[in-house]
């Protein structure tokens, strides 16, 4: 399964590389690819792949959720008993599937989960990267391993667990984690066909997203050091009565208490920042929109139907 969004100039190479690694293990199979509102021609060559080979299903989304709600959606229209998701850039090779369903077999696991040997970027990129997964597994109190990509492999009743999932502020690598399962990370070398499209400003507004939807402990955190500074203040207030009452000190400094009140100020406006993202999750979520809208899903047999969801290549009984 994959998700389109530029990918004009992948999706036949991908197409034929899928083919070829999935008949290794089985020749019932399924391939559903999720247009993501693409600007490009990803439609119409995926449409025209879907119109000439039974075994691709393509599934229109009606405008850009994103990938993550993207992959979601489509997970709701596999068949199989196995499925395995990767990018269509072709930088996660199709192939791949051959080794993941062995390790999946051997190990006995639900999910095989690729990680980068040595993930691509410069190298502020990757200590941004590092610092994420070292935060991500602070604040959330999970083991996160580093350097995840979207490559796996996954057994039907993980992702029938999966889907019971129903947020509407998606953290796809979370949710990954928290549906449980033996989970066997397989090492992998990602290849690098164009720069990473993860800058500064779109890394800090994953991680504020990953955060805010996976773990309440940012809250824990705020009401510890909120209760700190009730402590430090009355202690500075019995420190004043002391040096005035007993030491007979005058205190003087207006800039200093100045400072300070600009401190705490910023102090409180960020704590206040932080749990209006909380607030604004949860205004989000009790709506229960759809994660998606689908405008339509194509196949050889010319049935087209609206649901709401997307995107994968799946295996079962040994089917894919």
């Amino acid at each position: 399964m994959t998700s389109l969004y530029r990918s004009e100039t992948y999706i036949e190479e991908f197409y034929s590389r899928c083919v070829a690694a999935i008949s290794e293990v089985t020749d019932d199979y399924e391939i559903i690819l999720v247009n993501d509102a693409s600007p490009d021609r990803s439609y119409a060559i995926a449409r025209g792949l879907a119109e000439r080979d039974e075994k691709v299903v393509l599934v229109d989304l009606s405008r850009n959720f994103g990938q993550h709600k993207a992959i979601l959606t489509g997970l709701r229209y596999v068949t199989g008993d196995y499925v395995f998701i990767c990018d269509s850039d072709l930088e996660e090779d199709p192939a791949w599937i051959v080794e993941f369903y062995g390790v999946v077999c051997e190990s006995g696991s639900d999910v095989a989960f690729g990680v980068q040997i040595a993930p691509k970027g410069s190298m502020f990129y990757k200590l941004g990267s590092r610092l994420f997964y070292g935060l991500m597994r602070f604040l959330s109190r999970s083991d996160f391993p580093n350097n995840l990509v979207t490559a796996r492999l996954i057994s039907r009743r993980y992702l029938d667990a999966m889907l019971e999932f129903e947020e509407r502020e998606v953290f796809l690598a979370g949710i990954w984690y928290l549906v449980g399962f033996h989970q066997v990370p397989v090492l992998v070398r990602k290849v690098s066909s164009s720069p990473t499209s993860y800058t500064l400003w779109r890394l800090i507004g994953l991680f504020v997203n990953a955060v805010t939807s996976f773990s309440n402990r940012p809250l824990h955190i705020i009401s510890v050091f909120g209760l700190f500074l009730c402590i430090l203040a009355v202690l500075i207030v019995l420190y004043l009565v002391y040096a005035k009452l007993v030491l007979g000190l005058q205190s003087e400094g207006w800039a200093s208490v100045m400072a300070t009140i600009i401190m705490v100020g910023g102090i409180t406006i960020f704590f206040n920042g932080i749990i209006a993202i909380y607030v604004a999750k949860i205004f989000m979520e009790v709506k229960r929109r759809p994660i998606s809208t689908v405008r339509e899903v194509v196949t050889k047999e010319g049935c087209y139907k609206a649901r709401h969801q997307s995107s994968s290549v799946g295996l079962g009984d040994g089917r894919l």
